[in-house]
């Protein structure tokens, strides 16, 4: 395949945020605007003006900031059936933007031009080239998005062409074929956008949608066939199932197809822009979002670690640091022996045990796994089991004992929780009273105050979430637990674990490794 320059076109901020859940500030329009531009996309669609006042104002703040490298582009329809041009309202709010490019959108399927419009087929080719002729006079450049265009050729190719035609005829500088409705299969989209390359010599571009999961396959083909635009969206955000994801879309290009696309040190990034993007969106982000999540890379059976200790092309169709993502060994239950030396390698520990004490301590996972631990969220309970079964590792204190009371006074009155606990630190015993909003949070300051003399750094570190999951439901309350802890200190955060039929117990023990983990940090 010739190595070409494919032109990305996003559109996050128009049909991404009409995602179910996704609506963007006018502050966060243009942070995103910002971020595409700096990523390296060639075109940013800003949204459609009349729609609503917010969009008009966010192409005036980008007058005040404008863009360093993207050009930004604005979304309309054709003119109104039986309009002129020069009266019709969407084409003039479109020209009230004031940006360089404006994408038009018309119909391609007889269907629609009937049913839809309820016009006659010819009327629509006058739309069509009228609405593109008039823009390119105003010396725009013109994107025409052919809506429902594989559905239109099936139904009726030479009038789904002569769409095109009369836009191409009129001066459009791109034809984008959309497979709005998603459901196309790739080897459809090969053929038609093939064939549309043969019909036309006016640059080609594909928008699909992902109703059947194949958004991302669907534009590839389109340019292995000849397209040299691409449209979609960050994350795949977009109506109903989403959009063609350009995530996954540009590494493909890149790295599979050898075509140019975005800067190569963008892609570099890739992974962390991604998470950007939706951290703004309020989105949390996919984990088995190829190439960007965090577990594209995360590998969990033995054999499988094993053999990327060989070869990492084992297990792995590129290396994770081409699209600024890591390389993740996962503790479990199906876990080997590799896994263990990985990430007892990875953290220094390599030192730690020879193959027998190895073997003591995957053997330890995975009887605590079958008990209803879960490693692979907790690494930090990991190392701290790891550093405990290791003959030198002496721990920093002993625990002794707990007591908590929650009381409540009167149908209105606020709970009170109170624990005492009991731990030995350097041959001194600490007896120590702790109260919080809750049971747990009441141990965690009891505990804090009986170590804080002798190790004072554990001021640092402060709990961010706290996790409880039921195991084995059908045993009601008397359902095991387990209980996942995320702890900082500012510097770093980490996870532990703890399991148990108490969820009070099950949280001790998680809050017990995240402070036995800080110190051994420290050791």
């Amino acid at each position: 395949m010739v190595k070409r320059q494919i032109l990305i076109y996003d559109t996050t901020l128009r049909d991404g945020e009409q995602a179910e859940g996704i609506s963007y500030s006018l502050e966060d329009k243009v942070l995103v605007a910002h971020l595409l531009d700096e990523f390296g996309v060639h075109y940013i669609e800003g949204g459609q003006a009349q729609s609503n006042p917010k969009v008009m104002e966010f192409y005036k703040a980008i007058r005040k900031q404008p863009l360093k490298n993207a050009r930004l582009s604005t979304f309309g329809m054709t003119r109104r059936k039986d309009t002129k041009v020069e009266e019709d309202s969407n084409l003039q709010t479109m020209l009230l933007t004031r940006v360089p490019v404006v994408t038009l959108v018309g119909k391609s399927w007889d269907l629609h031009v009937t049913k839809g419009l309820r016009t006659t087929l010819e009327e629509n080719l006058a739309m069509i080239a009228e609405s593109v002729r008039y823009l390119k006079k105003k010396g725009l450049e013109v994107v025409y998005d052919a809506e429902h265009f594989f559905d239109g050729y099936k139904a009726n190719p030479d009038y789904a062409l002569k769409t095109l035609a009369a836009a191409a005829e009129a001066g459009a500088d791109c034809l984008a074929l959309c497979e709005t409705n998603g459901g196309a299969l790739p080897h459809e989209v090969a053929e038609i956008v093939a064939a549309v390359c043969r019909a036309t010599a006016t640059p080609v571009g594909i928008h699909a949608h992902n109703d059947a999961g194949l958004a991302v396959a669907n534009s590839l083909m389109a340019v292995v066939q000849g397209a040299t635009q691409v449209q979609g969206t960050v994350n795949g955000y977009g109506e109903r199932a989403g959009n063609a994801d350009l995530m996954v879309i540009i590494p493909n290009l890149m790295l599979k197809l050898g075509q140019k696309a975005i800067p190569p040190k963008q892609l570099k990034r890739i992974a962390q822009f991604s998470h950007t993007i939706a951290e703004i969106a309020n989105e949390t982000p996919n984990p088995r979002q190829p190439y960007v999540g965090r577990c594209s890379f995360a590998h969990k059976g033995g054999m499988h670690v094993s053999a990327l200790q060989r070869d990492q092309s084992t297990y792995e169709h590129i290396s994770p640091e081409e699209v600024g993502n890591t390389r993740r060994v996962l503790i479990s239950e199906l876990s080997g022996r590799s896994n263990i030396q990985y990430k007892l390698a990875e953290q220094g520990m390599e030192s730690q045990g020879d193959s027998n004490q190895q073997k003591i301590l995957l053997d330890r996972v995975k009887q605590m796994e079958n008990e209803g631990y879960a490693f692979e969220g907790a690494e930090a309970s990991f190392q701290v089991l790891a550093r405990r079964l290791t003959e030198k590792y002496r721990r920093p204190f002993q625990f002794k004992g707990f007591r908590v009371i929650v009381e409540k006074r009167g149908s209105e009155g606020q709970m009170v929780s109170e624990a005492t606990v009991k731990i030995e630190v350097n041959g001194r015993t600490y007896l120590t009273v702790g109260e919080g909003d809750g049971p747990v949070n009441a141990l965690d300051v009891a505990l804090r105050h009986g170590l804080e003399t002798d190790f004072p750094q554990l001021a640092d570190v402060r709990l961010i979430d706290y996790k409880v999951r039921v195991l084995g439901g059908h045993a009601g309350t008397a359902a095991k637990v387990r209980v996942l802890v995320e702890s900082g200190d500012g510097k770093s955060e980490w996870s532990t674990v703890g399991v148990s039929e108490n969820i009070i117990e099950a949280s001790w023990r998680a809050l017990v490794d995240s402070l036995e983990y800080k110190l051994m940090k420290k050791a």
